[in-house]
């Protein structure tokens, strides 16, 4: 492996490590030479941005955003090749003598190495100088330099490939925000002792193609910070099914709890009558602030909001979400139910689920039943409620009415 995949695995490659990477850079670099200033510039439409700077603070002549005329720097010359990549000594080249920031900061020794992208662009320059002469410095020093710029190379593509990803995801999103490409599809819910559907779970639906499932959406939603508005729209969309329901049926709805904590239930269920209305907590992550998510809530509850905890049984933070916001609904995971007819281990966790809900007071909906097996043991077990394609596949809004009708 190359020295600079060494020194490039050693900061770190990743996109929220590239950004705090390049000061790292700088910093060692200067430390090594014993230089006074080292930067990352850019050049950007005829004029020289510093980007990065070492060491940070407001005694260094260089700061980050501040910029020139690129043909009133070194960094243009060294490019093009009217400046050397080494000067132990600025004002000893005719070039650089004649440059006024040669004399007002002053520059002594400077090395400065074009940083070329992978597609082949200059990006700008990597950068150290001091304000006295030094030297000592030589073509090691300049090929260390290399070494540092090419690296910074490197992860300035990757930065690059991140803010593209993320300008990309934020477009998809925002158009599934602003069109109709968001659409929900709704489960029925049954009821196996009053034998009827009591209620239908709405789920997302994305329309653009290729096909990607919602899980997907709403992830890339999150990474670019638009997890809440797109979650709050298809509990809106959700919602609107109500009208078309009997009254005696509900409509449960999925949200993560990161966004209840951000106050968003406020805008989704101001006008919104809530006695109809169930609330699944999806998130697999532990929350941290459990008694300011009861707080959120609590106001709705009052209003007729029911809470039921998704997933359970998938995973160590339901068991915490249970104890925690003391739901009214228990929702078994699709990987508990399923085959719980013939695998022993199975039926021990859906039983102690069944007898925490009847010592508490909850129910409990068993999701993903595929078979009547499936049905008959969860029955035998205390589990009334169920979920899954045997019941009844998503399906349409005109469907879904149509079957609360028979």
């Amino acid at each position: 492996m190359a020295f600079s995949d060494l020194l490039l695995q050693s900061v770190g490659e990743s996109e929220i490590q590239g950004r705090e990477s390049l000061p790292q850079l700088l910093n060692a670099i200067r430390q090594h030479l014993q230089m006074d200033v080292a930067f990352v510039s850019e050049f950007v439409r005829g004029r020289r941005v510093f980007r990065t700077v070492d060491p940070p603070g407001p005694d260094n002549p260089v700061q980050p955003g501040a910029s020139d005329p690129l043909e009133e720097s070194y960094c243009q010359r060294v490019v093009d090749g009217r400046l050397p990549e080494l000067m132990c000594d600025a004002k000893q080249n005719p070039v650089a003598a004649a440059l006024p920031v040669t004399h007002a900061l002053p520059v002594g020794a400077h090395l400065s190495v074009p940083i070329l992208l992978a597609d082949g662009s200059y990006y700008g320059t990597f950068c150290c100088f001091s304000y006295s002469p030094d030297q000592s410095l030589d073509a090691r020093d300049l090929n260390m330099m290399r070494v540092f710029a090419d690296v910074a190379a490197r992860l300035i593509d990757k930065e690059r490939e991140v803010s593209l990803r993320q300008k990309t995801l934020e477009g998809k999103i925002l158009a599934a925000l602003e069109s109709d490409s968001l659409s929900m599809v709704y489960q029925p819910i049954y009821d196996l002792e009053q034998a009827k559907v009591v209620g239908f779970e709405a789920l997302s639906r994305f329309s653009p193609d290729p096909y990607r499932p919602p899980d997907a959406w709403f992830c890339d939603a999150k990474e670019v910070g638009l997890g809440s508005e797109l979650e709050a729209r298809a509990i809106r969309l959700g919602l609107r099914a109500m009208e078309h329901l009997p009254d005696d049926i509900y409509m449960s709805v999925n949200i993560s709890p990161e966004y209840i904590l951000d106050g968003v239930l406020e805008e989704i269920f101001q006008d919104q009558t809530l006695h109809r209305v169930m609330l699944e907590i999806t998130e697999h992550a532990v929350v941290d602030h459990y008694d300011e998510l009861a707080r959120l809530i609590r106001p709705f509850r009052h209003r007729g909001l029911k809470i039921a905890v998704d997933d359970a049984g998938a995973g160590y933070a339901s068991f915490r979400h249970i104890l925690n916001l003391a739901p009214d609904r228990i929702k078994l995971d699709i990987s508990l139910t399923r085959n719980i007819d013939t695998d022993s281990s199975r039926r021990a966790l859906a039983a102690a689920f069944s007898k925490f809900a009847e010592e508490t007071g909850t129910a409990i909906v068993a999701e993903g039943v595929e078979t009547e097996s499936e049905i008959k043991t969860l029955r035998r077990l205390g589990v009334t409620k169920v979920q899954g394609y045997y019941i009844g596949r998503p399906m349409p809004l005109s469907q879904a009415a149509q079957i609360c009708c028979h």
